[in-house]
């Protein structure tokens, strides 16, 4: 592994980011997943767990587990359907959402939109737009 990625690597699943990372997993609330573990019981399982789980991570052996899923209804009738991961996921998915949106973000061109923190496709309307509205074709 180079020497990098060792430090992306170490910088996801640091405490500080870790802690982070949880706190934003408790702060969304959401249903539990396929195991049926709450956002409140994360922690207790956290510090029965964590060894365990990041030996997993470091040797590539950890896989996620299925996710739930449900139906929810659309605004204009009908249903759609939505996958919930397992909180632990959730945990992972966000300290890796955190290092990777930090590091790769302000590489992204400015006319990208999608997908972008504070960015919507009303935005990238907008923004074309004003190009238009400015002689640009």
């Amino acid at each position: 592994m180079a020497q990098h990625e060792e430090s992306m690597w170490e910088r996801i699943f640091s405490r500080e980011n870790m802690l982070k990372a949880l706190g934003r997993v408790e702060a969304n609330r959401g249903a539990p997943g396929v195991d049926g573990m709450s956002v409140k019981e994360l922690p207790k399982h956290l510090k029965a767990n964590w060894l365990t789980i990041r030996t997993k991570l470091d040797a590539r052996e950890y896989e996620p587990s299925p996710v739930r899923r449900v139906m929810i209804p659309k605004p204009d009738g009908g249903e759609r359907q939505l996958g919930i991961p397992t909180v632990q996921d959730r945990l992972i998915q966000q300290a890796m959402h955190q290092v990777l949106s930090e590091e790769y973000d302000p590489k992204f061109s400015e006319s990208s939109y999608g997908f972008r923190p504070g960015r919507s496709a009303h935005d990238a309307v907008r923004t074309a737009q004003g190009y238009i509205e400015g002689g640009k074709k």
